[in-house]
C-alpha cells in the first residue's frame, strides 16, 4: 500500500490533528497505519515506550491513540530552543547537543539517511505511514533541505493530501500557489485538499469547491467545520489557541508562559477541567487573580529564571503566600543555586534561583529521558522526565509549593482533586482519561463526517 503525505498550504493550518485523525480512522477501518514527521520543531516532547527516546508530541500522540508503542523512528530528528543561532538537536530520540542553523542546513544531506532508515522501520512494520509535513511545502529557498515535506514525497513517492486554513484568508491562492509551485511528480501524487476550520454556513462554500475542482484541478477531499480540540498541542502557539468553558468554573489557574516553556501538553487536564478556569500570565500583577500558579518547563532555564526576575515575579514566587505547582524548570528555579559548568544549557556557571529549595541543582551533560509511575504528592502518578537538572530529589512539597521533576502530574485525578479540593471544598473533579477518549473519538468521528475516506482508502491501494 502507499503510504500518505500531509502538507499545510501554510503554518498551523492543521496538519497535526488532520495527521492524528486520519491515522486514527484509517486503523479503525482495519489497516495497519504508523505516524510519522521526519523533522519536528518543538519544544514539547514525550518520551517513547521502546526506548526511551524524545519525540515530540504530535507523532506520540497519534500513535497512542491507537493503541501504539511509541518509538523514535516516528519522529527520527527533533528540533528545540537553542541559544542564539543554534539549536537542541536530538537524533533518534537522543541529544546530539546545539547546532547553529546554517550548519545544520548545510549538513542536511547527513539526516537524510536518517530519516529514511527510520521510515523504512517503520514500513517493515506497519502497511501505510502518515507522514506529517512541516509549514509550507514550497519555501523555494529551502525545498532541496525540506526534510518533512518534500524529501519524504519523493523518496517514498507517497500520496499527498493538501490541508488549507480557510481562517488565514486567501485560502484559493494558498492551495493554488502551493500545487503550481511543487514540482511536477508531487503534483501527480495529490490527491486531494481538505479546506480546514471552516466556519459559518457551509453552503456558502458550495462555489468555492467547484473553483478548486474545476479551475485547478484539484479534488476537494472535504470542507472540515471548526471545531476545538484541546489535546496533542504541538507547539507554544497552538496551544495558545485552546477554548474554554468557564461558566461553572470554581478555580482559576494561571500558568507564566515562558518564553522557552516546554512540555505545555501538561495543562491539558486543566484547560479540559470544567471547574478550572485557566489562563496564561506573562504579567506578575496577574498572579494575585489566580488561586494556583503553574511554573512550567523550560528549555532554557537560565534564561526563563533571568526573565522572571526582569518582568517583576520574584516577589511574588518567593512570598510563599500564592499556592505554586513548579514542573521541571520551574522546580529547577526553585533551588537556592543553579550550576551548569559545563554550559548544557547557557553561558553562565552558577545563578541564584528563588531559593525556595535548599541546596543546588547542577546541569549534567547526559539527559535524563524515561517515563513510568512516580509516588509523588502522596499519589501514585504515571508521569515521564525530560531533563538535564540533578538534584537529590524527584520531588519536594513544602508551604504552598509543590515542586517536581515528572511532568504529567495533572493527568492523575487524585493528585488534582486534593490540590484544588483545599482551595475550593465543592470541587468535584473528573476522569480525564476518560474524557480523552472521548474527546479523541468525537474529533475523529467530525473529520470521518467531513472527509472523504473512502476516497483516500482507495488512494492508498492504487
Amino acid at each position: 500500500m502507499n503510504s500518505l503525505s500531509i502538507f499545510g498550504t501554510s503554518s498551523d493550518a492543521g496538519k497535526s490533528t488532520l495527521s492524528f485523525a486520519i491515522t486514527y480512522l484509517l486503523h479503525h477501518r482495519g489497516i495497519s497505519v504508523a505516524p510519522f514527521k521526519a523533522q519536528n520543531v518543538s519544544n514539547n516532547s514525550q518520551v517513547t515506550d521502546i526506548e526511551s527516546g524524545e519525540i515530540a508530541i504530535p507523532q506520540h500522540f497519534a500513535a497512542e491513540a491507537i493503541g501504539l508503542k511509541t518509538t523514535t523512528n516516528m519522529n527520527p530528528i527533533l528540533l528545540k530552543s537553542g541559544s542564539k543561532n543554534s539549536a537542541h538537536l536530538i537524533i533518534n530520540g537522543k541529544s546530539a547537543g546545539e547546532k547553529d542553523v546554517h550548519a545544520y542546513y548545510r549538513d542536511i544531506e547527513t539526516l537524510k539517511p536518517i530519516v529514511k532508515e527510520a521510515f523504512l522501520k517503520l514500513k517493515e512494520e506497519y502497511d501505510v505511514i502518515v507522514a506529517e509535513g512541516a509549514g509550507s511545502p514550497v519555501e523555494l529557498n529551502l525545498m532541496d533541505k525540506d526534510l518533512s515535506n518534500i524529501y519524504v514525497a519523493e523518496e517514498f513517492n507517497t500520496k499527498i493530501i493538501l490541508v488549507a486554513d480557510i481562517q488565514r484568508g486567501g485560502v484559493f491562492a494558498s492551495i493554488y500557489g502551493v500545487y503550481k509551485l511543487l514540482p511536477k511528480k508531487l503534483r501527480d501524487n495529490i490527491i486531494g485538499v481538505i479546506v480546514n476550520k471552516f466556519q459559518g454556513d457551509m453552503t456558502l462554500f458550495d462555489e468555492g469547491r467547484v473553483i478548486i475542482e474545476k479551475k485547478f484541478g484539484i479534488k476537494v477531499l472535504g470542507v472540515v467545520p471548526y471545531k476545538p480540540f484541546n489535546l496533542g498541542f504541538e507547539d507554544s502557539e497552538s496551544i495558545m489557541n485552546y477554548v474554554q468553558d468557564n461558566s461553572k468554573a470554581k478555580i482559576k489557574v494561571g500558568v507564566i508562559k515562558l518564553p522557552h516553556i516546554s512540555n505545555f501538553t501538561d495543562f491539558e487536564p486543566l484547560i479540559a477541567d470544567k471547574e478550572v478556569e485557566f489562563s496564561f500570565i506573562s504579567n506578575a500583577a496577574d498572579i494575585h487573580t489566580c488561586q494556583v500558579v503553574v511554573i512550567p518547563g523550560s528549555k532554557r532555564v537560565v534564561d526563563d529564571l533571568l526573565w522572571l526576575r526582569e518582568r517583576g515575579f520574584e516577589k511574588i514566587i518567593t512570598s510563599k503566600k500564592h499556592k505554586i505547582v513548579a514542573i521541571c524548570g520551574g522546580y529547577e528555579m526553585m533551588f537556592e543555586r543553579i550550576l551548569d559548568p559545563d554550559a548544557v544549557e547557557s553561558e553562565f556557571k552558577e545563578v541564584f534561583g528563588f531559593g525556595r529549595i535548599k541546596g543546588e541543582v547542577v546541569f549534567a551533560k547526559e539527559k535524563i529521558v524515561q517515563k513510568g509511575c512516580y509516588y509523588l504528592f502522596g499519589s501514585m502518578i504515571d508521569g515521564y522526565e525530560i531533563h538535564n537538572g540533578v538534584a537529590k530529589k524527584r520531588e519536594i512539597k513544602k508551604k504552598n509549593l509543590y515542586a517536581t521533576f515528572v511532568h504529567g502530574i495533572f493527568e492523575n485525578d487524585e493528585f488534582r482533586y486534593r490540590l484544588f479540593c483545599k482551595i475550593d471544598k465543592n470541587y468535584e473533579g473528573y476522569d480525564f482519561k476518560e474524557y480523552k477518549a472521548k474527546a479523541i473519538k468525537e474529533f475523529a468521528e467530525h473529520i470521518n463526517l467531513h472527509v472523504d475516506m473512502d476516497f483516500i482508502q482507495k488512494a492508498l491501494y492504487e
